[in-house]
């Protein structure tokens, strides 16, 4: 699947590694990261029942030094970096004036730096809009995406590998905590994550040091019964769980409201951000217009993006996003559809059957 961004794809710097285990690689968030490597089914149960490894290549880090720095984050995302604890992560966006999403950003608070963690495929633009900001801040923005890479290991197994390889026990952690530590000999960040509600980790490391922790951590899933996941499994499992994806199910399109991410993206005690305005307004008016809903389809048929959606002859709608999963086999997707469509169990049509709003 490809995303909406143009340009040539980026190569992971797996990609030799990937090629050699026998992968197919397609592009994903604008990166040349695997399809799948062999067995999209066997990936996503690995993914539900085991572990999975995950090659996240497709990440830009930005850095902030400087005494403004939190001011300066604190004033343009929309979630509070001013109260954030060291060594732990939020998740935000980066709107325009009018509301609009530019960005979805994860900023982690270090000692003398906040690290934004946001996507390759808009890293030019995002410095540039970034950049523009910064007035009369003491602030230095450094282009740090060359320098680190991140993986991940998700699924039932993946606290035991994660403690048997670093020590760190993640049912001690927090979600988006980050802890100093290594796998081996390998200095890494290891980040709690849990997606589905099951905890994961996404280590953070020097990009030289990639290969070889990729392969310590592969030895591991496939011992504990798991093993590497390319982005087909995940796609579908991401749909099965819920989570939308950036380039994928939201962008400049939509505001947060439109695409449901007014629970989790943004806090409303912080104070002034850009687009702010839009955002309080669409709150104290309770409704848009459209809004982000998952999708269950009939037959065997994945819907392509922006296929439309109709109810009663009327057109309702597009999707953004399907994809098939295993456990149960069906396909899933996510859409944008006018609010009288969003209710649960509306039945809409589409040129391969028919499309059931979920719960």
């Amino acid at each position: 699947m490809e995303t909406a961004a143009t340009g040539t794809a980026m190569n992971t710097p797996l990609a030799g590694a990937h090629l050699a285990a026998g992968a197919k690689i397609g592009v994903w968030f604008g990166c040349a990261l695997p399809d799948y490597f062999g067995d999209p089914a066997a990936e996503y149960r690995s993914a539900r029942e085991t572990v999975a490894l995950i090659d996240k290549s497709y990440r830009a880090y930005l850095s902030f030094t400087g005494p403004d720095r939190v001011r300066y984050l604190n004033a343009i995302l929309t979630n509070n970096i001013k109260d954030l604890p060291a060594d732990y992560g939020i998740i935000s966006l980066l709107l325009n004036p009018q509301g609009h999403i530019l960005a979805e950003i994860e900023t982690y608070a270090f000692a003398n730096r906040l690290l934004c963690v946001s996507y390759a495929m808009i890293r030019s633009r995002l410095i540039e809009w970034l950049e523009k900001y910064i007035i009369m801040d003491d602030v230095t923005l450094t282009d740090e995406t060359p320098r680190y890479g991140t993986l991940a290991l998700e699924g039932p197994k993946a606290a035991a590998i994660v403690k048997e390889l670093s020590g760190a026990d993640l049912t001690k952690f927090d979600d988006l905590s980050c802890h100093e530590g290594a796998v081996g000999s390998i200095p890494c960040w290891i980040t709690k994550r849990s997606p589905g509600g099951v905890p994961g980790a996404e280590f953070f490391a020097a990009v030289e040091k990639l290969a070889e922790l990729w392969q310590v951590l592969l030895d591991a899933a496939r011992w504990h019964g798991g093993g590497p996941t390319g982005y087909t499994a995940l796609s579908g499992l991401r749909l099965a769980q819920g989570a939308p994806w950036f380039g994928y199910d939201f962008s400049e399109k939509q505001i947060p409201h439109e695409a449901g991410l007014q629970d989790s993206h943004i806090s409303y005690t912080k104070g002034c951000y850009t687009g702010q305005e839009i955002v309080e307004r669409v709150r104290s008016r309770g409704q848009v217009n459209r809004q982000r809903v998952r999708l269950g389809f009939s037959g065997d048929v994945v819907p392509e993006p922006e296929a439309p959606l109709t109810f009663g002859g009327k057109e309702m709608g597009y999707v953004t996003r399907a994809a098939r999963t295993w456990d149960p086999p069906r396909i899933l997707g996510m859409a944008y559809v006018r609010k009288e469509a969003t209710v649960p169990d509306t039945v809409l049509q589409w040129a391969g059957g028919t499309a059931t709003v979920m719960k």
